[in-house]
């Protein structure tokens, strides 16, 4: 008698052992898994938020405002950029003029100073040389240079926000064509290599000789990642990176784009059910030592009571959605818990 009575006290224990090892690993499960889609989404909140790709033809869709894309494909010039000076037009997003002058530099090397005439972008004060004497510049620059963007470009369906467009990457020069020119520039530029000029003989530039070039951003395939807004891609402006957007040059995969990103948890709806049913399997085992054993629905809500308790802390403040979730599944275990226990203390003694 007395060793079937030890040995329903060591199974007894042992029930409780497994089942409390059983409770905590389904607390556990369902811990690991919410810390892990807490740090993916505060990863991704800090360039805008979590980040859909969409197909090369992807167009705006309904319910797509405010959210993050990734489109992989080749910016389309719908309107292009013009030079209204040159009537230089270039399908380009963005096309840069430059302009320089043949100027006086001084350079410096330790204790000794020397001048040289050379193409420079801006206007050389003379003035401020040591040996301004036989080194002076002219004052001013009687062309400037100017940024012309694209009055609508589009990647897929959508349309790019000037932001987007000056983050294009790349540059290549653009020759220029005297045939369109004005006839007031056509009678002061002729063509040099890839520049319109000034100068009498092109090879042999003068003191003050104008240089006037074109740089534009090539079409080539892209990778942008940015926020909807309409039919219109435009910077996350409230990203924590400051930035809310990235441009790459060719197919680049998002954790390339944003390499801090940790790996997006998997089978999370795996992971929740499994939780519960480790959780619901230790309350059974619980339960067999009491006088509720075999009580299935009774193991059922305290299961759920244990996992939705602690997921429903770990939401909160976070996520209001998952929050609602978690505590209807608390607030289901602790009312079935209440009633079973209400009915078993209803119930004689068996």
């Amino acid at each position: 008698m007395k060793k079937m009575v030890g040995a329903m006290s060591l199974r007894g224990m042992a029930c409780n052992v497994a089942g409390a090892l059983l409770m905590l690993a389904g607390i556990g499960l369902i811990a690991m898994t919410i810390r892990g889609q807490l740090n993916y989404q505060a990863a991704v909140d800090r360039h805008g938020g979590e980040v859909t790709s969409l197909a090369d033809d992807a167009g705006p869709q309904a319910g797509q405002h405010g959210a993050m894309v990734r489109l992989v494909g080749t910016p389309r010039v719908v309107e292009a950029p013009l030079d209204p000076d040159f009537n230089l037009q270039v399908s380009t997003p963005v096309l840069v003029r430059h302009v320089e002058m043949f100027q006086w530099r001084e350079i410096r090397i330790g204790d000794s100073v020397h001048y040289e005439l050379d193409w420079v972008d801006r206007p050389l004060n003379a003035s401020h040389f040591k040996e301004p004497a036989g080194h002076a510049n002219p004052t001013s620059f009687p062309l400037s240079g100017k940024q012309f963007d694209a009055g609508l470009v589009r990647l897929s369906g959508f349309r790019l926000s000037p932001q987007l467009l000056h983050a294009l990457p790349g540059s290549e020069q653009v020759a220029p064509d005297p045939k369109v020119l004005p006839e007031n520039l056509a009678a002061s530029f002729t063509p040099y290599q890839d520049y319109l000029v000034t100068s009498a003989h092109p090879g042999d530039p003068r003191l003050g000789d104008l240089r006037v070039s074109w740089n534009a951003v090539p079409l080539q395939e892209m990778t942008i990642v940015a926020r909807v807004d309409g039919d219109r891609l435009v910077e996350a402006a409230d990203a924590a990176d400051g930035k809310g957007y990235d441009v790459e040059v060719g197919n680049v995969p998002l954790l390339d784009v944003f390499p801090d990103l940790p790996v997006p948890p998997a089978y999370v709806m795996g992971s929740w059910i499994l939780a519960m049913l480790l959780a619901v399997l230790g309350a059974f085992l619980l339960l067999v030592t009491h006088r509720h054993r075999g009580d299935v629905l009774l193991a059922l809500a305290l299961g759920a009571l244990a996992v939705g308790t602690v997921a429903s802390v770990l939401w909160l403040g976070r996520d209001a959605l998952m929050l609602c979730v978690w505590l209807a599944v608390t607030l289901c275990g602790f009312a079935v818990a209440v009633w079973r226990v209400q009915r078993h203390h209803s119930l004689p003694d068996q």
